[in-house]
């Protein structure tokens, strides 16, 4: 998976956050609350995200609404597995990923492992 682009990042972080559909429109006015951008550039990057499948769309009168196809979390756990897919030796990489997290992450880590093997011994 491709890592996200700056503009196409900043779409989808404005609706990750918001987590309601919105039209290009509500996000361009709130980009434009801190630097300036065309309607038509957030347009085209918000239809890029559709194509791409990043995107859901629906009609609303006269306006498309977008919401997230994944959640940011989704999007997260993908680029990891991207990283751990570029090493030729994943055990080592996952150890090295580990030691670098902090302990509340390893115990989130722990539960989430414990979760994973219950729902196997269903």
């Amino acid at each position: 998976m491709r890592r996200l682009g700056d503009l196409e990042a900043e779409i989808m972080d404005r609706l990750w956050t918001w987590d309601r559909p919105a039209t290009v429109r509500e996000v361009v006015d709130d980009i434009n609350k801190t630097r300036p951008i065309a309607y038509t550039t957030v347009m085209t990057v918000t239809n890029i995200l559709y194509t791409k499948g990043w995107l859901l769309r629906g009609m609303q009168g006269r306006a498309w609404l977008y919401a997230p196809v994944r959640s940011r979390e989704a999007y997260a756990a993908a680029l990891m597995e991207d990283g751990l897919g570029e090493s030729k030796d994943r055990s080592t990489a996952l150890r090295h990923f580990v030691e670098n997290m902090s302990q509340e992450e390893v115990a989130a880590l722990r539960r989430a492992l414990r979760n994973m093997d219950r729902q196997t011994k269903s």
